[in-house]
């Protein structure tokens, strides 16, 4: 395999991989987004089909497939273009996959404005151990922002990740005759172990202002994880993983 040298930290490939990392819009018009470290680097070899350039430090090894571009660049190198503080010598780029149509379907969570890349990795990863699947709602963190690749260990790499809008799912579900539930904290809330959660398309909402009023108003049925009295929420992605483990019961 042809292997590049670069050692410029100026060189336009090193200069992209940072725009990539700053910014969504960057990483929408390039089709393109970053996996930082070599776990990583081993899942999307494994799983991705749309593996495009890997960056290796000096001294690291790692398996490239025949077709992918390799570039090798000294450590201080990779240290300038890594998000990690301490970097692991292993990046790579990744091509954007096509967008998939929203499916609705039974036992299903979605996830509405959850803006934490870590929270959103962190759900993806759950999701994709217990084999639920999971949609995103406006207002989510970038599924492909390099904190939430990283979060979801190798998660978005073995499964799709489908963005959508409440509008079509609100359509879709009362097309497919399947009820919308919501996570909220009221009175009228049902206990979520009492629940057909396998049955549901669950809302999970946002960490600080939770589902929006637009979702609840629509919403066939709300649901509230039980809690000590004096505990008044979770973290998001420890409430959607109750939520997932619940569906699977």
């Amino acid at each position: 395999m042809m292997e590049t040298r670069i050692t410029a930290r100026k060189n336009p490939l090193l200069q992209q991989v940072r725009r990539l990392i700053g910014s969504r819009r960057e990483r929408e018009a390039a089709g393109l987004f970053v996996a930082d470290g070599t776990k990583l680097l081993v899942e999307a070899v494994r799983y991705w089909p749309g593996l495009d350039t890997v960056i290796l430090s000096d001294g690291v090894d790692a398996e490239v497939p025949e077709g992918v571009k390799l570039v090798r660049v000294p450590e201080d190198v990779m240290a300038s273009i890594s998000p990690m503080q301490a970097p692991q010598g292993a990046l790579c780029l990744c091509r954007m996959p096509q967008k998939s149509a929203f499916v609705p379907q039974k036992g299903m969570l979605l996830l509405d404005g959850i803006q934490d890349p870590g929270n959103v990795g962190t759900i993806l990863r759950t999701a994709d151990a217990l084999g639920i699947p999971v949609a995103l709602l406006e207002g989510c963190a970038d599924p492909y922002n390099h904190k939430t690749v990283r979060a979801s260990m190798g998660a978005v790499f073995r499964s799709q990740v489908v963005t959508t809008t409440w509008e079509e799912v609100c359509f879709a579900c009362k097309e497919a005759g399947i009820p919308v539930a919501v996570t909220a904290l009221t009175d009228r809330a049902e206990d979520i172990r009492c629940a057909a959660l396998s049955e549901m398309v669950v809302v999970i909402g946002s960490e600080g202002q939770g589902v929006r009023q637009e979702i609840l108003d629509a919403a066939d049925a709300e649901l509230i994880i039980p809690m000590r009295e004096h505990c008044e929420s979770l973290n998001a992605a420890i409430a959607a993983a109750i939520v997932m483990w619940q569906m699977g019961q």
